[in-house]
């Protein structure tokens, strides 16, 4: 897994970073290996995943079929990054005088 680092701005990358470890599911399987983990546990385990994969592609499917209701969906304002902008720019530009 590689990240570029842009503008010596590391934080940044960090997080883009712990965005794709999280994708990959990196931090899930480290979770489960810090204790051991039976066989039979892990056939459990892994044949619930399956079940859950299957759902969710059978589920997918029937919203693209039109069967059932795609979701809601979320208002702009509420999601993180749209609507107003933050941060220390934001209010710089908000505190200056207009002319």
């Amino acid at each position: 897994m590689q990240v570029l680092v842009r503008d010596n701005d590391v934080e940044k990358a960090l997080r883009i970073l712990k965005r794709k470890m999280q994708r990959e599911g990196v931090f899930r399987e480290m979770k489960r290996r810090r204790s051991y983990e039976k066989p039979s546990e892990q056939k459990a385990r892994e044949k619930s995943e399956a079940i859950r994969r299957q759902r969710k592609l059978a589920r997918k499917q029937a919203i693209r079929e039109g069967l059932l209701p795609a979701p809601a969906k979320k208002p702009l304002q509420s999601r993180p990054g749209a609507g107003q902008p933050t941060g220390s720019a934001a209010t710089a530009r908000a505190a200056a005088p207009r002319a």
